[in-house]
Formats: C-alpha cells, structure tokens, sequence
C-alpha cells in the first residue's frame, strides 16, 4: 500500500465537518493511517508550519480564508506538496482557474470514493495526476529552487527573498568572500548560515562580531597568539580563523571595524595569510569570509572611515536583504510563527490572529524588521491571557507614536484602544448582567485583570 510518510501526513481541510469525516474514513479504509483533518481555514498554514505535510486535500469554498488563497499561500510557501481541490462546483472556469494557480487535481463533491484514493495514490507516488498542466509547480520561482532544505529557518513567501536564494544558491560553491547588507534584524545571519551549508565545505562556521573591537583584540580573536605574545599570553591561543579552516568564517558588523584592523583583514583576503600575535611565521588559510553590515561601506569611504580596496575584495558577491516593511506578505507567517513558538515555550493555548492585528502591524516601521517583531510577539504572549490575540497586548500600538516620533495617521471618529476596551467591558458587565465571571470569559482575560481593570475605571469615572 502506498501509504504515505510517517513524518508527511495527509490533511484534509473543509469546513463541513460530515465531508471531513468521509474523506477521512474512505482513506483510513484504503490504508492511509497518518491524516490530519482541519476545518477552520485559518489554522491550515499554522498547522503546516508545525508538520509538513505530504499531500493537502483542499476545499475552495471555506469561511474565514478562501480555498483559492490558501492555494496559493501553499503553492508559494511549499510549492512541491501536492495539492488536490475538493468542490461542489461543476464549472470548468473554476477547474481551470485551480489547474494554473497549481492543484494537481480537481475532484467535484460529493466525492467519488474509488477517483479519491486513486488520486492520492497519485499524488504520493510522485504521478502525474489527471488533469495536471504540465509541470504547474516549476512556474514558481521558489520551485526552482534545487536545495530549499539550506532555506529552511528563513519564513518567506516574499518574490525578492526568493530571487536572493537563487543567488545564494549560485554563489555559495565559490570560494570568494560575500558582502551581506541588510537593517538590523533583517536576518543576515541566517542568510550566511545558508551560504556555508550549500557551499560543500567541510569545516565549520564561526561567527564574529567585529563592533567595538580594538587592533589588538581584532587580531586576537582572529588570528591567535602564540605562548609569550604579551605578559598574560601563558599558553597559545589559534584563533577563529583555524577554528573555521575549511569552513567559512561570517564578520558581522564590518562597517565598524578599525581601519587597522581592515588592513590586516585585506592581506588575509588578498593573500590567505596571517601572523598570530607573537608569531613570525606566516600562516596561510582557506577559510571562506562571509562580512554582514547595515552600513552603507562607500559613505563610510568617502568619511575615511573604510578602506576602498577592502570594500571590492568583500563584495565578489553581494546581496542585499529587504527590511520586513518591504516584505509584507511574510508578516502574517512570522507573526503565526512567533506566537506558536512563544505559546509553546510559555505553555500558553495558541491564540487566534485577527485580521485587525496584522493590519495593524502593517503599518508599523519595523524598525528593528523580524528580530523587534519577534521580541514584540514574546512580550505580548507574555501577557495573554485567552481569547483572539489583540493589538493592545503589544505595548507600541498603544503608544501615540511608533518609535519613530511622529504621530500615528489615526481616523479621529475612531476610538483610541484605551477607550475601545473601557466601552468593551463596560458592554460585557452590561451583558452579563454584572457577573464578573462571565464577563470575563467573554472578554477572553482572567476575572482578576477584569476586576482591577474596573476599579481603575471607577478611579478614572
């Protein structure tokens, strides 16, 4: 029996829930042990996060979020699991609409118990199913990718992100440095990870940052000394470049290196030799350099704060990441991402994220781009207590500035949050009657916030 990976299982999403028990138990009859039925739509892409699946079978016609969306947020996120559309709709517009958009397959309801497992099987085995344009899934550039395992910790859906994997992709195998400019945040780091994983060197990567180091402590630290070098050197130290022989050592912050140390730096890159501390004897190195900066280097050139011809021996191959307000579409991902990661490490249910709250975020600078948006997340998981995630739970929104200043284009007839939540509990305690308790449970916050939260308002009253 075709039955598919233990670690791959097959999820089915339709809202109707006797459609999900019958699919579901024509594939348990026909050996298929390991499914995954949803049928909120809003906990398909959270749910695929968590476990990739091997096959989805997806209804289009769901509340919330359309099957047609989730098709595409698959087809781009994970564009090699197959996708099969289950639908009452008999019309070929639709059919075709699916067919380019990437569903390997197109069953009409009700379901056709024999047609179902045949094209699962299908789908599993690695067929081509009927119906299936001719390679739909190659259409997206992130398909064309040929290890998208080495971009596994980067969370994008985003068309520029893609096209820089390609680069990384090309690049990585040659053994010339590569530059990474990027805002704080953006994820260079995880970028240079992907570099030295699909490079094909053997040795380690040894990260570095090089802000705020002096000459000496710069040489230290990357070259080592030898026994005697300076009153405290008792026993030899190698040095992050021996550490990283044969593997790729990453210089974060570059811009920030000591125009000393830069010319220490290009004779390592121009030659591949260096002297430890103390040393005479010349040693030579194939350790690959991979430097990372949210500075503009040729400003700090014309500043005479960095070297010209360092800059053209770091930049053989440059890229630059986008900063996540330039990345939008991957904001509802990071922030479902974030929030299961700090639900999971706070032992807190999962919230829901409300449409609201990533429109919200949307118009936030991001400042501090994925790194401020996940200490954002944690800070407000800290504090949740139930319920739909709200944006009063992150300090910034209820500011009257985003960290920047200036003041937030708000509509006037709109109540502020503060407001909003006084008018919030003032209705549930209406609704309830006066019962705390059960105000509360509708507030989705514990009966102690709800009780201090009154007695604060008939302060304020």
């Amino acid at each position: 029996m075709n039955s598919p990976n233990p670690d791959n299982p097959i999820l089915i999403v339709d809202n109707d829930p006797k459609i999900l028990a019958a699919v579901e138990t024509v594939l348990r009859m026909a050996g298929f042990d390991n499914i995954t039925a949803i049928q909120d739509s809003r906990d398909v892409i959270r749910t695929m996060e968590r476990r990739i699946p091997g096959l989805v079978l997806l209804d289009l016609n769901l509340p919330h979020i359309s099957g047609d969306h989730l098709l595409k947020s698959i087809r781009k996120t994970w564009p090699r699991i197959p996708v099969i559309v289950l639908t009452g709709n008999v019309e070929v517009d639709t059919a075709v609409k699916c067919m380019k958009i990437g569903a390997m397959d197109y069953i009409l309801k009700p379901v056709d118990q024999d047609r179902l497992v045949k094209s699962v099987k299908q789908a599993l085995g690695g067929g081509q199913a009927p119906g299936q344009l001719s390679k739909p899934m190659h259409q997206e550039l992130f398909a064309q990718i040929k290890r998208p395992s080495a971009f596994k910790n980067i969370i994008t859906q985003d068309s520029q992100m893609h096209a820089i994997f390609h680069y990384v992709e090309a690049v990585a195998p040659s053994p010339q440095p590569v530059l990474i400019f990027g805002e704080t945040g953006v994820g260079k780091e995880l970028i240079g990870q992907s570099i030295h994983n699909l490079s094909g060197r053997k040795g380690k990567l040894v990260k570095v940052n090089v802000a705020g180091l002096d000459d000496n402590v710069f040489s230290d630290t990357l070259f080592g000394h030898v026994p005697g070098a300076f009153t405290s050197a008792r026993n030899a130290r190698p040095g992050l470049i021996l550490k990283a022989s044969g593997g790729t050592l990453m210089l974060d912050e570059i811009g920030d290196l000591a125009l000393t140390s830069q010319v220490k730096l290009l004779r390592l890159l121009q030659e591949g030799d260096y002297l430890a501390l103390g040393s005479d004897i010349t040693r030579h190195s194939d350790t690959r350099i991979i430097a990372s900066t949210n500075q503009d280097l040729w400003a700090l050139e014309k500043q005479g704060k960095f070297r010209k011809d360092l800059i053209y021996r770091l930049s053989t191959h440059t890229l630059t990441l986008p900063p996540l307000r330039e990345r939008l579409l991957d904001l509802p991902l990071l922030l479902d991402r974030f929030i299961c990661q700090a639900a999971d490490e706070l032992d807190k249910p999962v919230p829901d994220i409300p449409k609201s709250l990533i429109e919200t975020m949307e118009t936030y600078p991001f400042k501090g781009n994925i790194r401020e948006l996940k200490s954002m997340v944690y800070d407000a998981m800290s504090r949740y207590q139930g319920g739909a995630i709200s944006a009063g739970l992150f300090n910034v929104f209820t500011r009257a500035d985003h960290g920047s200043g200036a003041s937030l284009p708000l509509d006037p007839g709109l109540p502020t949050l503060k407001r909003a939540a006084n008018e919030l509990i003032e209705k549930a305690m209406a609704h309830t009657g006066g019962n705390q308790s059960a105000a509360a449970k509708i507030l989705g916050i514990s009966q102690q916030a709800l009780s201090k939260r009154l007695q604060k308002l008939r302060k304020e009253g």
